[in-house]
């Protein structure tokens, strides 16, 4: 049986593609909520993010987040997902 092809998706920040398990996937819901997907399977709209801080500091800035998830950020969200990416990031380590 052949080996399966791994996903590849690019970093909404700075483009380089990856495994699709190297990267964190950010979501907005059907509802509109949106957060942090830690399976990579959660319903609605996802976008793709290198697991450092800077990538996520220049998604925000570009707006390329919010293009992606074609919805708005109020800064409520924005720290929220700032929040749980600075999280995540100390878990790994």
């Amino acid at each position: 049986m052949e080996d399966r092809k791994k996903g590849q998706r690019s970093c909404a920040a700075c483009r380089k593609k990856q495994d699709k398990s190297e990267l964190v996937r950010i979501v907005r819901s059907p509802e509109g909520g949106i957060r942090l997907d830690i399976s990579g399977r959660a319903p609605g709209r996802g976008v793709y993010l290198c697991p450092r801080e800077a990538c996520l500091n220049m998604a925000l800035k570009k707006g390329s987040l919010s293009r992606s998830l074609h919805s708005a950020l109020s800064a409520e969200e924005q720290e929220a997902i700032r929040k749980e990416f600075c999280g995540l990031e100390t878990r790994d380590t």
